[in-house]
């Protein structure tokens, strides 16, 4: 394998398409996914840090996050059912997930690849907490984009998601709910003031 190749692999992101085992209006794939969890987690790390007294690495949580999926590239998109059905799975693709991390880590210069792996492996569970919690978010907006445009098989994800950020320790998943998530329910003339 060339040890140049890790930002090609990177680039394949935009081809792997998520929810697979859904119907979808549009398709969503990994690199759109990826950036949304990546700004959805620098704003939670913000609002941790300046609104109820956080100490986060923004930038580094920024990155992990835009980095989270990225074995994906070579696992394909696990649909959340099937990974997690039993433990057996769980384990399986676990370690499924951590031989493509090496492989791509492999694709590295030497020299850099000590960097990337502080970005594909979260060490920090507070950090890993914001990017759990960002990543949800990201597919609870998929979720709200289907159904309000008619498509309800996203109606049970929507539930099962939204339980689960219930249950986030973190202010600022409830603050990013209260004040921010209405807001991708509004259209582009609404949100500029338009209408």
């Amino acid at each position: 394998m060339n040890n140049n190749s890790f930002f090609a692999f990177i680039s394949r992101m935009k081809y792997i398409n998520r929810w697979g085992l859904m119907h979808n209006s549009r398709f969503e794939n990994l690199s759109e996914h990826s950036f949304e969890t990546a700004y959805i987690a620098n704003a939670l790390a913000n609002i941790e840090n300046t609104m109820f007294n956080g100490n986060f690495n923004t930038e580094r949580i920024t990155v992990r996050a835009l980095f989270h999926d990225c074995a994906e590239i070579i696992t394909g998109d696990m649909p959340t059912p099937v990974k997690y059905k039993s433990e057996a799975m769980t384990g399986v693709f676990s370690q499924t997930e951590t031989n493509a991390k090496e492989t791509l880590l492999a694709s590295l210069p030497p020299e850099l690849s000590d960097i990337y792996r502080q970005y594909l492996y979260c060490d920090n569970s507070e950090e890993q907490l914001i990017i759990k919690a960002a990543d949800k978010l990201s597919a609870l907006i998929k979720c709200i984009e289907e159904i309000n445009i008619g498509n309800h098989d996203f109606s049970s994800a929507l539930k099962t998601i939204s339980q689960a950020l219930e249950k986030s320790p973190l202010k600022s998943v409830k603050y990013f709910i209260d004040n921010i998530l209405p807001c991708f329910s509004l259209t582009l003339d609404q949100l500029t003031g338009k209408e």
